[in-house]
């Protein structure tokens, strides 16, 4: 059977949430990949599901939007969904009116370059990525001549309001490994120094307490992160690899998950048995990379995680929480 995108419902209406996008960088399938699951999907296999670039929308109220994450996806994810479409009765305009960055990495930043048509939007991130994005990979300055960014650093453990204070968002720390395409050598700027490299999200609806956290970029499972999930109503937190190894398996890299700044999922001491414990209502997988085998709904893979009361997220899926 086709994997299903519908709604969960949490706590009743209140905070939107919608699962734009499910793969780690490439998506899946990815243009030069011929993996299991890519051939699959190629194969129209309906075991195995098309995913695009991670990355979320929020919105307290159904009509203001905020998304976290814009990969290089992000027009076709918009215009994927009605509501994050423009009115209709007006030329120009959007409902998109944020984007929260979690990094640097250019899976969830390029997509700030496709949003560049005269828009409003606030973009917020800690100082390394706001660094990175001036300096190693231009993106603020590229889009200068063409679009109204107001550009909010962000600090960890301090939150911030959005839409006028209906929904708090409170940066954490996930990791400090900078990109690939950061310069690290010698008289480096101080902001490439910092550790804050790397962050989850909790949101909050302040009227009704309702809260979801987003991690797609787990390094290590830290208490910090751990407290963070504690309490929360929605977890959607990093399944990129389900070993550590998988890349190296296949030959297609010497990297392996630790290198690239993620937890595999599988194993003692992996975190599907970590978030088995969280006590959230729903655990969500998202940010999963083409190659990861529970990505098949027949694998042994799938069915262990789906033992533990983890699912798979799959692009679509909505939530109110």
């Amino acid at each position: 059977m086709p994997e299903q995108s519908g709604i969960l419902f949490i706590r009743g209406e209140s905070m939107f949430i919608k699962v734009l996008g499910s793969a780690a960088g490439g998506g899946c399938p990815q243009w030069n990949c011929g993996c299991s699951n890519c051939r699959r999907i190629r194969d129209q296999d309906p075991a195995v599901s098309a995913r695009r670039n991670d990355s979320l929308a929020i919105s307290p109220d159904g009509a203001r939007w905020a998304l976290l994450n814009a990969g290089p996806d992000v027009c076709l994810q918009t215009e994927s969904h009605a509501a994050l479409r423009p009115n209709p009765a007006t030329l120009r305009g959007s409902p998109v009116e944020a984007v929260l960055l979690t990094d640097a990495e250019l899976d969830h930043t390029t997509g700030l370059l496709q949003l560049r048509q005269g828009s409003a939007i606030a973009v917020y991130a800690t100082s390394p990525v706001l660094g990175a994005l001036e300096g190693d990979f231009p993106v603020r300055r590229i889009v200068e001549p063409f679009a109204s960014f107001a550009w909010q650093e962000t600090r960890v453990e301090e939150s911030f309001p959005l839409f006028g204070g209906q929904l708090s968002v409170c940066p954490f720390l996930l990791g400090d490994k900078p990109p690939r395409y950061v310069d690290s050598g010698n008289g480096r700027p101080s902001y490439k120094e910092s550790a804050a490299w790397v962050v989850g999200y909790r949101v909050t609806d302040r009227r009704t307490g309702g809260t979801i956290v987003y991690a797609p970029g787990i390094e290590i499972w830290t208490r910090t992160l751990e407290r963070h999930l504690a309490d929360a109503d929605c977890v959607l937190v990093d399944g990129t690899f389900w070993r550590g190894d998988e890349l190296i398996l296949l030959g297609v890299s010497e990297l392996d998950a630790a290198d690239m700044g993620h937890l595999p999922a599988g194993g003692p001491n992996g975190s599907a048995e970590r978030l088995s414990l969280v006590r959230a209502r729903r655990k969500v997988y998202i940010h999963i990379n083409n190659t990861n085998p529970m990505l098949a709904q027949d694998s042994p893979e799938r069915q262990a995680v789906e033992r533990l009361g983890i699912e798979i997220g799959v692009d679509g899926m909505e939530m109110e929480v």
